[in-house]
Parts: structure tokens; sequence; C-alpha cells
């Protein structure tokens, strides 16, 4: 069951890296999003460094499980606020369900590290 969690965190740690490393490039997607949720540029440019800063405490995480725990919670809020962001703006559903999915797997990462299920 450990290697699941591995695998899992191994997951958010690419996602969180790529997701926070093209917001601070400014790939054109995320900067059309930014927009479209109505949030000033500066604000993803934040948001890469946040998502960096989850991916580091994961990265730390594989030696220190409670900073996976930590991480976990990091990015477990950051894409809460992504979900929520979307709905203020009236998105559809479907554009907030790739952040909420992470909110999951976040909390389920946070769940099995912080309380030693695994």
């Amino acid at each position: 069951m450990f290697i699941v969690f591995v695998i899992l965190q191994s997951f958010l740690l690419i996602t969180m890296t790529f997701a926070g490393g093209s917001k601070l490039a400014g790939a054109k997607n995320h900067v059309d999003m930014f927009n479209s949720i109505r949030l000033p540029q500066w604000f993803r440019v934040i948001t890469g460094i946040v998502q960096l800063i989850g991916a580091t405490g994961l990265l730390i995480g594989y030696w220190y499980s409670a900073a996976a725990a930590w991480a976990g919670v990091w990015i477990g809020i950051t894409m809460l606020v992504a979900c929520l962001s979307h709905f203020r703006v009236k998105h559809p559903v479907g554009q907030a369900v790739p952040a909420f999915i992470l909110t999951l797997l976040a909390a389920a990462l946070v769940i099995v590290y912080a309380y030693g299920i695994s």
C-alpha cells in the first residue's frame, strides 16, 4: 500500500512542478485562465511560486513524511482556492474538476502521512 501513496505523491509532485513552472513562465493557457477568472497576472506568478513550494515539500517528503503531510495541506488549500475561483466567475463545473481532484488527492496524502495509515 505504501507504494500506491509514493506514486500518488510523485503524481502530485510532477503536477505541481509543471503547473507552477508554466505559470511562472507565462504559458498562454495560464495567462488566459487568469484573465478569465479575473485575477491579475501578478497573482499567476504568486500561484506558480506557491505550487513550486508545495512541490518542494513533496520532494522533501520522500525522506520526512511530515513534510509530505504539510505539503499536502498546502496543495489542498491552493487547489480548493482554485476551485472557488472558478465558481466565483461562474465557469462550468468541468473547469474546476481538475483542481477538485487534486484537492482530494492532496487530502488523501495528508491523511496517510499525518496518521500513518500506510
